[in-house]
C-alpha cells in the first residue's frame, strides 16, 4: 500500500503516527522480522537522502564532526533554502512511489512517517519564512561563523589550518547574501524591536576588537587567538607556523573585518528605523503565524488562548507548593518577600570574579557527577560521549542566554558541552544549580542527544530532527525526577527546581501576552519579577529572549506535562510491572519525535506490557 501526503497543514491537528512497536523490558526496540527487506531498501534510501542534504551543508558537516568540506560555508541565499524544500519534497515522491509502506518492519514505517512529517513541517515553515529574524541577541550568523570555527573546526594537521583560513576569507560572501535577507525582511515589514539591535551590534563588535583588527590592541582577538592555540599544537616548524599565522591575519584584515564593518553599518541604518512593537502580532498576517509558531513549537493544536489560561493555572499550583517550602526553612513573611529574599541574599550568588565563576563551574560539574552514577537506575541505554561544563565565551556572554547545551559529534572527539552564560553572576543563583545543571547536562539534554546520535541502526536523519516540545519538555522533566532519586536534599535547592519549573510556567503567560495579547515588554518583564524570585537581569533577557523567538518558550512545560500525564498512565496501568527505565528507553530511543508520536509509542508499550 502507497501512501500520499494529506498537504502542509496535515502535520497540525490529527496526524495519523501509528507504531506498532510492543516494547518489552528486555527488548524494547528489538529487531522485527517482518518487511526487513523493505525497510533495509528504504534505509539506504534515506541514507542517500541525507548524504545529499550533506553534500549541501557544510556547516552541518562540522557539526557533526565531518571534514570532507571543511573550507566552506552553507550557502545562507534564500534561494538555497527553497531548492532544500524542493529537494525534500521531490524525496517524499520518490519513497511514495517506490517503497510500500506496509511491507516495512515496525521502524521502517516509523522512519517513513517521520520523513514525511518532515515535508509537511518544512511546507508549513515556508509560508513564515520571512517572519524570522535572521540577527537576534540569540542565534544568528554573527555568531554562529565564530562558534563554528572555535567549537567545530579542529586543526589536526596543516590542511585543517589552511581550511580554516579559507573559511575566514569565504565569511564575506555569506555575509552578503546575509544582508541580502535582513534588505528584503525590512521591505516586507519585519524588522526586529528596537532593543535588539544593540545586543547584535556589540557581538559583532566584540568578534572585530582586538588584534589584528584593531591598531595597538594588546590582546589577539577571540579568532586570532584561536587560531594561534590551534597551530601551537601541530608540529612545525618557525616558518610554517609563521607562514599560517601570517596567511590567518591576512584573512582576518582583510576579509572577515570588512564583512563585520558592512553588516554593522546596516545594522546601524536598521536600528534608526526600528521601533518599540514587541509581539508578533506588529508582522504581516502576525495572529495566524503566532498560531502557526504555537503549533510547531509544541507539536500539539493548542490555541494561544489555551495556552495562557494553562500557564495561569500553573502559576497558582506552584506559588501554592512554594508557600509549604517557606515554612519548612522558617521564613516569615509573604512570598513575594521570599523571592525578594532569594534575589538580593548574598549566600545564593557566587562572587562575581573570576574565582566565583571557577567555583559555578567547578560545583556545577561535581552537582552532573554525582548523578551520572545514579545514571543506571534511570536508563538502560547509557550513552559513550563524554559531557563537559564551560562558561559562555565573552564575546557572546552579553547577549546569549542563561545557559544552554551543545551536541557532540557522534563519533564522541567533541563532548556535549553545557555552557553557563557567567557574564553576570547575579543572574545565576545558587539555588538554581541543581536544576540548571540536569536539565542542560544529565539527565537532561545530553542523554537525550547523545542517546539519539548513538542509536545503532537508526537512519541519520532521525538522529537529528528538532522537535522543541519534546526535547525541552525532557530537558524540564529531568529537572524534576532526581528529585524522586533524593536529590534537591537542601530545601532552597528544591525551591530552585521548583523555581525554574514556576519561570517554565511564567513563559506560557508573558509569550502569549506578549505576541497574542499585545503585552509590552515592560509589562511582560514586570510580570515575571511579580512571580518568580529570578532576578531583574534575568527578567529581561528572558522577556528579550521570548519576543524574538516567538513560541518557543511554550513548549517546555507543554512537552513536561505531556511526559508526566504518559508516565503516570503507565504507572496506573501497568501497576507493579511499570519500569522507569523502560519508560526513559520508549522516550529516547527512537530519537525525536512529535509529542503525538510519542503518545502513541508509549500506549504501544503498555498496551504490550499489560
Amino acid at each position: 500500500m502507497k501512501i500520499r501526503s494529506e498537504g502542509p497543514a496535515a502535520w497540525v491537528v490529527g496526524l495519523a503516527l501509528s507504531v506498532a512497536c510492543a516494547a518489552t523490558r528486555e527488548a524494547p526496540h528489538g529487531a522485527h522480522t517482518r518487511g526487513a527487506t523493505e525497510t533495509e531498501r528504504l534505509n539506504a534510501f534515506f541514507e542517500q537522502v541525507f548524504e545529499q542534504r550533506l553534500a549541501r551543508d557544510p556547516m552541518l558537516q562540522a557539526q557533526l564532526g565531518l571534514g570532507s568540506q571543511s573550507s566552506l560555508w552553507t550557502d545562507q541565499s534564500e534561494a538555497f533554502e527553497e531548492e532544500s524544500e524542493r529537494l525534500l519534497e521531490q524525496a517524499v515522491r520518490r519513497m511514495q512511489d517506490e517503497f510500500d509502506f506496509e511491507a516495512l518492519d515496525d521502524e521502517g514505517q516509523l522512519s517513513w512517517r517521520l520523513f514525511q512529517f518532515e515535508a509537511w513541517r518544512a511546507a508549513d515553515n515556508a509560508r513564515w519564512r520571512q517572519h524570522g529574524y535572521p540577527l537576534t541577541q540569540m542565534r544568528g550568523l554573527h555568531t554562529r561563523v565564530p562558534s563554528l570555527l572555535l567549537d567545530q573546526h579542529p586543526i589536526r594537521s596543516v590542511d585543517d589550518a589552511r581550511a580554516y583560513v579559507a573559511r575566514l576569507t569565504g565569511v564575506p560572501a555569506i555575509f552578503a547574501q546575509l544582508e541580502a535577507k535582513l534588505r528584503h525582511r525590512e521591505e516586507a515589514g519585519i524588522l526586529p524591536p528596537a532593543f535588539v539591535f544593540p545586543h547584535v551590534l556589540g557581538a559583532c563588535r566584540n568578534i572585530v576588537s582586538g588584534r589584528p583588527f584593531e591598531p595597538g590592541a594588546l590582546a589577539d582577538s577571540t579568532l586570532l587567538a584561536d587560531f594561534r592555540a590551534k597551530v601551537a599544537d601541530l608540529e612545525l616548524g618557525d616558518s610554517e607556523r609563521a607562514a599560517l599565522e601570517a596567511a590567518a591575519v591576512r584573512a582576518l584584515r582583510e576579509h572577515v573585518q570588512p564583512a563585520y564593518e558592512s553588516l554593522i553599518a546596516l545594522l546601524t541604518e536598521q536600528a534608526g528605523r526600528a521601533d518599540d512593537r514587541d509581539g508578533a502580532w506588529k508582522l504581516p498576517n502576525g495572529g495566524e503565524f503566532y498560531e502557526a509558531a504555537l503549533r510547531r513549537m509544541t507539536t500539539t493544536d493548542l490555541s494561544a488562548d489555551e495556552i495562557h489560561a494553562l500557564g495561569l493555572r500553573e502559576v497558582e499550583r506552584i506559588h501554592g507548593e512554594m508557600q509549604a517550602l517557606l515554612v519548612e526553612v522558617g521564613f516569615e513573611g509573604t512570598l513575594p518577600e521570599f523571592f525578594v529574599h532569594m534575589r538580593t541574599a548574598p549566600a545564593f550568588f557566587y562572587p562575581d570574579d573570576a574565582e566565583g565563576r571557577t567555583r559555578y563551574l567547578e560545583r556545577a560539574t561535581e552537582l552532573i557527577d554525582a548523578l551520572r552514577a545514579r545514571l543506571p537506575d534511570l536508563f538502560h541505554t547509557l550513552p559513550r560521549a563524554p559531557m563537559i561544563v564551560r562558561a559562555v565565551e565573552p564575546y557572546r556572554e552579553r547577549s546569549a542566554g542563561k545557559a544552554f547545551y551543545s551536541p557532540g559529534s557522534p563519533d564522541g572527539a567533541r563532548p556535549g558541552i553545557y555552557y553557563a552564560n557567567l557574564a553576570s553572576m547575579a543572574d545565576m543563583p545558587t539555588y538554581q544549580m541543581e536544576a540548571l545543571a540536569y536539565h542542560e547536562g544529565i539527565p537532561g539534554h545530553h542523554m537525550q542527544f547523545a542517546i539519539a546520535q548513538e542509536i545503532d541502526g537508526l537512519p541519520r536523519f532521525r538522529r537529528y530532527l528538532r522537535y522543541t516540545a519534546y526535547s525541552e519538555g525532557w530537558g524540564l522533566y529531568a529537572e524534576l525526577v532526581p528529585k524522586e532519586l533524593g536529590f534537591y536534599a537542601d530545601p532552597y535547592s528544591d525551591f530552585g527546581r521548583l523555581a525554574m519549573e514556576l519561570w517554565r510556567a511564567c513563559r506560557l503567560v508573558v509569550d502569549t501576552g506578549i505576541h497574542k495579547l499585545r503585552w509590552s515588554r515592560e509589562r511582560a518583564i514586570a510580570y515575571l519579577e511579580a512571580n518568580t524570585p529570578n532576578p531583574p537581569g534575568d527578567c529581561t533577557k528572558a522577556i528579550e529572549r521570548y519576543i524574538v523567538m516567538p513560541g518557543q518558550a511554550t513548549a517546555y512545560l507543554v512537552g513536561r506535562n505531556r511526559l508526566l500525564e504518559l508516565r503516570a498512565r503507565a504507572r496506573r496501568v501497568l501497576g507493579a510491572r511499570f519500569d522507569l527505565r523502560t519508560f526513559h528507553e520508549i522516550v529516547l530511543t527512537s530519537g525525536p519525535v512529535p509529542l503525538s508520536l510519542l503518545e502513541e509509542r508509549v500506549m504501544e508499550w503498555i498496551a504490550g506490557s499489560s
